[in-house]
């Protein structure tokens, strides 16, 4: 699951003026069974660069799906409580 959230859903909003958050929860088989990654990212407009520019991300490990999506949900509760309350899942 991946979703970017932003505090807008105008599209008709300069990209300078926007800020964004990829918030992912991705599993990966290994052969101790299956590893659960939850992963936040930022995104907004560099000045230097003229474009919109991605950060590394932070990335929590977990073996176990709930506590993964535990984390997912606490994660994204946090970034609504700062106005990045529109999601590109709602579009679909």
């Amino acid at each position: 699951m991946q979703e970017v959230l932003s505090k807008t859903d105008d599209p008709k909003m300069p990209l300078r003026e926007q800020e964004f958050f990829e918030l992912s929860l991705l599993d990966e088989a290994n052969e101790l069974g299956n590893r659960y990654y939850v992963r936040q990212a930022h995104a907004e407009w560099s000045e230097i660069d003229g474009q919109i520019m991605w950060d590394q991300g932070e990335i929590e490990r977990f073996w176990i799906l709930d506590e993964a999506k535990r984390r997912y949900a606490e994660r994204r509760l946090a970034l609504t409580e700062r106005g990045f309350i529109h999601s590109d899942m709602e579009l679909f």
